[in-house]
């Protein structure tokens, strides 16, 4: 993209369809006069009485333990140095739209015109009754110095100036990886740090707080090493590291050093001074938008080193996103006094260990990659890892509540990293409950396209994830084949290969000719047939007992995987067939909703809708989700008269009769169904609360409305889900992702494990 062209671009984002990019958007409901009378006067009148006689009740009733102040003068803005407060404030609220994508934090950007650090301070320090956080942005050294320590000896909440710390807790986690990776002690390295500004001092301060020794560190300006004999006044940071060591230069302090840290501007190191450092050596060229020297000169240089830059177009990006929304949510979620080192040493720790676990395949497609491994070009996990909301703030929360500044301090840590899933992706959080319940007990779980790369990836996640225990069918040499070429793994994964003939196989071929003799298949087809349909060898593993649930579908359309398991497990041992239904679990922001049927029936009488609805209500209550059923049409109790409203309200009736124990009611519109408001005009409901189980009076109606939840109302879709077959089998949808058909398993798994 040209420069002219981008700048083209940023503009139309930053422009439209509204200026800006961030909003206020109330979190309660205004429709009506009580609720103006509650949230304004004279019902507001409440709850500040009881703040003024109790403080901490602040946290409860308004948005303050939530909020962080995302605070500048513009005197240090990215690189374009001092360029003021307002030209600053496109970058503070493009740091409020990380804060809450990444951790679901409210931000108010807040630009002050002020470049004395006490009138600065004074200012800020006035507005701690606001928020829970003040995190400070752009503010040149060595001002920002003495403005983050008179902050924090003056505010009871927690201050972190992100271009300091931010940087630093990123930059020392990909330092503890490097070293493991290049096989160097911590306390025996040597470090050059080239920049003596606000990010440059925390990063040395930070990674000598982990083990590096202060003798060892080299701090340089543009000046220069910066030693102890210069001729002049210096500020407390460049004091601190001030040496007596010999050298003066870079080029003098690179030679035989380990570590090279650059904060400082592009193009300043040369490729002889890479050549001069010791062997393996690790180099952090941090200025952007030009490293201190470029990657590819460096990597063309040295192919003993590890490097990481600013830069998202290279391996190892320093990106400062991985840092501030996780540290800030962990200290407002233990109503943290303050920042301490112990709370930023605790986030270098986790960010450094989740980079050395194995990387999930959301991550992998989010960033087109086919792998992403701990090793030199992967020392630090990717910004869209989902797993960095429930790592770095528990981390950071249980530092906080251990050394005593939490105000609420930490219980139940489990209970908080699943708090913190479902505050980014309610659907992880739901998918985090219904895996623990599949991990309860072992489920075998069959997967007839196994010759397809994404389902043996698929395969390999669930096993290690304990979900399930797969088997693969398909031919084994070409399984082999496909895990060579992706670098795969299957591990103990069962391979069960039609092409080989053994008991197994005898007694599968053996039981669908008796199953099918009367529907013309002769004995000498029964295996042919086997080998030739995966679907049909799947379904017939599960009917036999070999197998405990089944999914097929990724590589096929719907309806012809659909039929071989109608034909092999649609009917019981007495030979008596059983209605099959579809269903897809909606997972929204306001909730999680089962929605049926979407994928079988085209048309259903009121008996089968009613036996529709039971099956999805003991389902959904299965799952963990107390089922409240609504029947759903366009009419609300009898108010329209038509035969398909008929239809519902009979199967309401018959719902009522044969099961008194569920929650359930109609006919009744969907917004009635779904808003506790109107549902309370009609007060002899059954329905109390909103129904989270929706059942549809035809397939059109239900297919419709999860496709438009889907898209328009940025719902997760979870299925497609069979209700209704005596064993356990389920169709993937066409092209499922790896995480749709991990999702899928642990759904099948616990449905599995239920029966």
């Amino acid at each position: 993209m040209s420069k002219e062209d981008l700048r083209r671009d940023a503009f139309e984002y930053h422009r439209s369809p509204k200026p800006g990019k961030i909003s206020v958007h109330p979190s309660k409901p205004c429709l009506t006069q009580r609720d103006l009378a509650l949230a304004y006067t004279p019902g507001v009148a409440e709850p500040c009485l009881a703040i003024a006689e109790n403080p901490d009740l602040a946290d409860e009733f308004t948005s303050r333990a939530n909020l962080v102040g995302v605070i500048t003068n513009g005197t240090a803005v990215l690189g374009l140095g001092n360029i003021g407060a307002l030209a600053g404030k496109p970058v503070m609220e493009g740091k409020g739209v990380l804060f809450k994508r990444f951790a679901d934090i409210d931000v108010f950007d807040i630009e002050l015109n002020e470049n004395d650090p006490m009138a600065f301070v004074d200012t800020v320090a006035r507005m701690e009754p606001t928020f829970g956080g003040i995190n400070l942005e752009d503010i040149k050294a060595p001002e920002c110095f003495v403005i983050e320590e008179e902050l924090k000896k003056r505010m009871n909440i927690p201050v972190l100036h992100d271009d300091q710390h931010g940087t630093a807790v990123i930059m020392a986690a990909a330092f503890l990886n490097a070293l493991i990776l290049q096989k160097k002690q911590i306390e025996d390295v040597t470090i050059v740090c080239l920049g003596a500004g606000a990010a440059g001092f925390a990063c040395m301060k930070l990674i000598e707080q982990l083990g590096v020794k202060h003798d060892n560190i080299l701090f340089l300006d543009r000046k220069g090493v910066i030693s102890k004999d210069r001729d002049e006044e210096m500020p407390p940071h460049k004091a601190y590291f001030a040496t007596s060591r010999p050298e003066r230069t870079l080029a003098e302090a690179m030679k035989g050093a380990d570590v090279f840290v650059g904060l400082s501007e592009g193009n300043c190191v040369t490729a002889e001074m890479l050549k001069s450092m010791a062997p393996r050596p690790i180099v952090f060229a941090m200025a952007n938008p030009t490293p201190e020297i470029g990657y590819d000169l460096a990597m063309s240089t040295r192919n003993d080193l590890i490097m990481a830059t600013g830069r998202s177009d290279h391996p190892n990006q320093v990106n400062n996103v991985l840092g501030f929304p996780f540290l800030f949510r962990g200290a407002l979620d233990v109503r943290a006094t303050s920042f301490n080192e112990e709370m930023k040493v605790a986030a270098v720790h986790a960010l450094a260990r989740l980079a050395r676990e194995d990387v999930p395949q959301s991550v992998l497609k989010a960033y087109g990659a086919t792998e992403l491994r701990f090793g030199p070009t992967y020392i630090l996990p990717k910004p869209f890892d989902p797993r960095l909301i429930e790592v770095v703030p528990l981390a950071v929360a249980k530092a906080a509540t251990e050394t005593g500044v939490a105000r609420k301090p930490l219980i139940d840590a489990k209970a908080y990293a699943q708090e913190l899933v479902g505050r980014i992706d309610s659907s992880r959080l739901f998918m985090r409950i219904i895996s623990d319940k599949a991990k309860s007990r072992p489920t075998r779980l069959v997967l007839p396209e196994g010759e397809d790369e994404t389902i043996i990836r698929a395969a390999i996640e669930m096993k290690e994830a304990g979900i399930a225990e797969p088997m693969l069918i398909g031919r084994k040499s070409v399984i082999e084949q496909i895990c060579e070429h992706g670098k795969l793994e299957t591990g103990n994964i069962e391979i069960v290969d039609p092409t080989v003939d053994n008991s197994r196989f005898a007694s599968l071929s053996d039981a669908y000719y008796f199953d099918r003799k009367r529907h013309g298949v002769l004995r000498s087809d029964a295996a042919t047939t086997l080998r030739n349909d995966m679907n049909l060898l799947g379904a017939m593993l599960v009917r036999q007992g070999f197998a405990d649930t089944m999914l097929s579908g990724r590589t096929a359309h719907y309806p012809n995987v659909l039929r071989p398991l109608l034909k092999v497990l649609g009917h019981d041992n007495t030979g008596r067939h059983h209605q099959v239904f579809g269903m897809y679990i909606m997972v929204m922001e306001k909730g999680v909703y089962f929605l049926t049927d979407c994928t079988v029936n085209v048309e259903m009488n009121a008996g089968q809708l009613a036996q529709l609805a039971e099956l999805a209500a003991d389902t959904a209550t299965s799952l963990g989700c107390p089922a409240r059923v609504g029947m759903l049409s366009f009419s609300n109790f009898g108010s329209v008269d038509h035969p398909e409203t008929r239809k519902v309200a009979e199967a309401t009736r018959l719902l009522h009769e044969r099961r008194p124990d569920l929650v359930v009611d109609g006919e009744m519109q969907a917004d009635t169904a779904v808003n506790d408001v109107i549902l309370k005009q009609y007060p002899f409901s059954k329905l109390k609360e909103p129904a989270n189980v929706l059942v549809f009076p035809t397939m059109q109606a239900g297919n419709i409305a999860y496709k438009l939840l889907r898209e328009l109302g940025g719902g997760t879709a979870i299925g497609p889900i069979l209700l209704g077959l005596p064993q356990q089998a389920h169709v993937l949808q066409t092209g499922a992702s790896v995480d749709d058909i991990v999702n899928m398993a642990a759904i099948a798994a616990a449905r599995a494990a239920d029966k």
